[in-house]
């Protein structure tokens, strides 16, 4: 089953019905679906395991269909009856396909699928207060700020986060946090981002986990603090170079509690959706090899 989005920032009806013709042109049955509605993606994507069901889903869309079609498929079976994703390109940032096919072309990754097909499964990060769950990861700080001032922004794909990006950095200040993982402290005091996952890359244009393994049993975490220059921290965080910086805490375990210690609620996103409620701590545990991916 192919599910396109065409809300997606990149979408084009060209490339959904290229990527048809292309399954059918191999001899397998292939049907289109297109999602009509936010969380149509996770509708669809529930209701593979059914008897009958397709082998494969296809995400044509961005970081959000991904997401959406991860969580349908993860309700949709136990985990190792679970029918495989492939990611192909079609938003705006398109983190999920950068972090498994570089910068590879979206028909060398469908090719590839269709002609020697490897299955790897992923780690899922499960957020404890909401039963979510992260397929690229979590954030606060400035990136979850950046979310919420895009709200504001009446631009559209990668200029509006652009934008909400350089209005979020005039307005942010640092909060009073805390990060433990695997139940030790690893960072207390002010906090100008909380990274956790997951993918290395996010928004499609940072790296901020750059030694983060999809299928590794771990959660990376990376925290900065106050001690490296926001313009710096930005500009080094592109390559993942900002990690060794001062004021860079960088660990990994299989469970991290994200906490804000001012008793102010802690702003906090994951895969993109920001968390509504005036929680000050969330705890993210992996769920290793939860989902079965398409990769090269």
């Amino acid at each position: 089953m192919v599910v396109a989005n065409p809300a997606a920032g990149t979408y084009t009806r060209e490339m959904s019905e290229a990527v048809v013709r292309r399954i059918a042109g191999v001899g397998a049955a292939v049907e289109l679906a297109v999602t009509e509605r936010p969380g149509h993606a996770h509708e669809l994507a529930s209701a593979v395991g059914e008897p009958g069901g397709p082998a494969l889903v296809v995400s044509i869309g961005g970081d959000g269909t991904a997401h959406d079609l991860m969580a349908g498929l993860c309700e949709s079976a136990p985990a190792e009856q679970r029918v495989p994703l492939l990611v192909l390109p079609s938003g705006t940032g398109n983190s999920f396909y950068r972090e498994i096919w570089s910068d590879r072309p979206w028909q060398d990754a469908l090719e590839s699928a269709l002609s020697r097909p490897r299955v790897r499964r992923i780690d899922l990060a499960r957020v404890a207060e909401t039963d979510g769950l992260a397929l690229l990861g979590a954030s606060s700080g400035l990136a979850a700020q950046t979310l919420v001032t895009a709200r504001t922004v009446s631009d559209t794909g990668r200029a509006r986060y652009e934008a909400a990006l350089a209005r979020a950095i005039e307005a942010f200040r640092p909060y009073p946090g805390r990060v433990s993982v695997d139940g030790e402290v690893v960072h207390a005091g002010p906090t100008v981002a909380v990274g956790v996952g997951g993918g290395r890359h996010r928004a499609g244009r940072f790296t901020l986990l750059p030694h983060s393994v999809l299928d590794d049993g771990l959660l990376d975490v990376c925290v900065a603090g106050t001690a490296l220059p926001l313009p710096a921290l930005l500009r080094l965080s592109r390559d993942g170079s900002h990690v060794g910086g001062p004021g860079i805490v960088y660990a990994r375990g299989r469970r991290v509690v994200v906490e804000r210690t001012d008793g102010e609620a802690l702003l906090f996103e994951y895969d993109g959706d920001l968390v509504t409620g005036a929680r000050d701590r969330y705890t993210l545990d992996v769920d290793p090899h939860a989902l079965p991916v398409i990769t090269p």
